[in-house]
């Protein structure tokens, strides 16, 4: 049985609603791309925990070094790691996705005050869900890196890769091709975080969405058991996605109507 295309069938209904949201068609102002921005931040931080946390899994992060079972997902791993955490920006100057991201909220003028409390927190020692209650996360996002978190704790590689495959690297692509092409913000206001997104559909659409599949297939290989739990964390993984893009087209709709 060729288990990843049952996947991406079965998949196929939830990737439709990403692809078609009234999100996308909401960005028509500079203060809907704020609104986005502010929340969809916290998604762009804990991409990198779980990233993080399959690098600890899937290679040997520690001392002494040992050899790791799967040389290829290591590869695959490290290179994500290089191209989300020291990627070039636009400047030919080396950041983290993250914090190209915050440079592109900064150029459009959308707030950092609560990511950047939250992080302030996350390095004082503070656990991610405790931060978030304290700087008051919008409840939608908090319920998706709660998610992420809770996928994390599980510890099981094969589950963590299914999150990251099929709610981040085989959907990023996608959606954010809709977010350049469907919003109506394309000026030079977003020169940053167009390229943030660009660089995202490249990466993800014509390297790591393809390796990341592979992965999939060397983490649970026969394992009928393992495939259906991989695709039921794929199912929730899109579904937060989607409740995270309702709860933000909400906010966006809510605004106060110019006179």
């Amino acid at each position: 049985m060729d288990y990843l295309k049952f996947i991406e069938t079965e998949l196929a209904p939830l990737r439709a609603k990403l692809n078609n949201h009234s999100l996308y068609s909401n960005l028509k102002t500079i203060e809907d791309v704020k609104i986005f921005m502010e929340q969809h931040v916290f998604a762009v931080w804990d991409f990198m925990s779980m990233l993080k946390a399959l690098q600890n899994q899937l290679t040997c992060t520690a001392v002494p070094w040992i050899p790791a079972t799967l040389s290829s997902t290591a590869r695959f791993i490290n290179e994500i790691v290089l191209g989300e955490e020291s990627d070039i920006n636009e400047l030919g100057v080396p950041k983290s996705h993250f914090e190209m991201y915050l440079e592109a909220m900064e150029q459009v003028g959308a707030s950092t005050k609560q990511i950047t409390e939250f992080i302030n927190l996350i390095k004082t020692g503070q656990k991610p869900l405790k931060a978030a209650s304290v700087v008051k996360l919008n409840n939608k996002t908090l319920d998706f890196v709660k998610f992420t978190f809770e996928v994390i704790e599980t510890q099981k590689p094969h589950l963590i890769a299914s999150a990251f495959t099929f709610g981040r690297e085989d959907v990023i692509p996608d959606m954010f091709f809709q977010i350049i092409n469907q919003s109506k913000t394309k000026n030079n206001s977003y020169s940053k975080l167009t390229y943030y997104l660009n660089r995202h559909i490249e990466l993800d659409g014509d390297e790591h969405g393809p390796l990341s599949l592979k992965m999939i297939a060397d983490l649970c290989k026969n394992n009928k058991q393992n495939w259906q739990e991989a695709l039921a964390i794929a199912k929730l993984a899109l579904k937060h996605r989607l409740a995270l893009w309702d709860s933000i087209s909400l906010l966006i709709e809510k605004q106060p109507v110019e006179a």
